[in-house]
């Protein structure tokens, strides 16, 4: 069974652009990826879209379909209503380079900025060994794709330019939050860095609210808000405000100044 969907495309690139209108057959079964690609072969051959796998793990496809932030080889058109014209737009929150097309390279610069996984000096890569509970207790985040879904929507970044520079986005503040959870990573024994410090002070961690918008477009399902910001934001504050952690890290540094003294 087929029939005809009007689609509403943005085509334009970074100087502006416009929408333009599309008759588009669509057939049973097809996704919104399998009709932007037949808009291709047929009637708009210079419209440019950034796809790989076709079957939601790359997350290279993200877009905007009916003003939701979503990847288009994961939406069904049988999920779209055909009275009506289907919009699609690049995400809102990155610069457009050309179509559908946005320059994402914000995420990978905020992604050097996460120091990496310190591995613990006395142990071999083999020799690593962790409880079950912390595999699956950070597992969830290994799922990302790295589509940017979260990061196009969450409004700290989306709505207000200024706080790109002080703020990770949840797709990075969710990759401290797994370092910070990780029982073998040593950064702050080896290296001085605390995590949690580090996620208010260097990534913006007060910037989020909690809003789980992030949370809502994950095609992976992954309960960044529940399960990773909320948690972090929760040691962030012992670590700040409780005066027993407070008391505790004053006399670890009492410890070190005194080794250091007698080395």
């Amino acid at each position: 069974m087929s029939y005809q969907q009007k689609f509403s495309v943005w085509r334009g690139d970074s100087d502006g652009g416009d929408f333009v209108e599309y008759d588009v057959e669509v057939n049973e079964g097809e996704v919104v990826l399998d009709v932007v690609h037949r808009l291709q072969a047929t009637e708009a051959p210079d419209l440019a879209v950034r796809w790989n796998c076709k079957a939601g793990k790359c997350g290279s496809c993200s877009a905007e379909i009916n003003g939701r932030p979503r990847l288009m080889c994961m939406t069904r058109m049988s999920t779209l209503p055909q009275d009506t014209t289907v919009s699609i737009t690049p995400m809102r929150t990155f610069p457009v380079i050309r179509d559908l097309v946005t320059d994402v390279s914000f995420n990978y610069e905020k992604a050097r900025e996460v120091r990496a996984f310190v591995p613990p000096a006395d142990l071999a890569p083999g020799e690593y060994r962790m409880q079950q509970v912390d595999v699956e207790r950070s597992q969830e985040f290994r799922k990302c794709i790295e589509c940017f879904l979260c990061q196009n929507t969450c409004h700290v970044v989306r709505d207000h330019e200024e706080n790109k520079l002080a703020f990770s986005g949840p797709r990075f503040l969710m990759r401290v939050a797994e370092l910070d959870m990780h029982p073998l990573d040593a950064a702050e024994d080896q290296e001085g860095l605390n995590r949690k410090a580090a996620a208010q002070d260097e990534h913006g961690l007060g910037y989020c609210n909690i809003t789980k918008c992030c949370t809502e477009v994950c095609p992976e399902h992954i309960k960044i808000t529940d399960n990773a910001l909320i948690p972090l934001k929760e040691r962030v504050v012992d670590l700040k405000f409780d005066p027993m952690f407070i008391r505790r890290r004053k006399r670890k540094s009492k410890e070190k100044e005194q080794v250091s003294e007698e080395g």
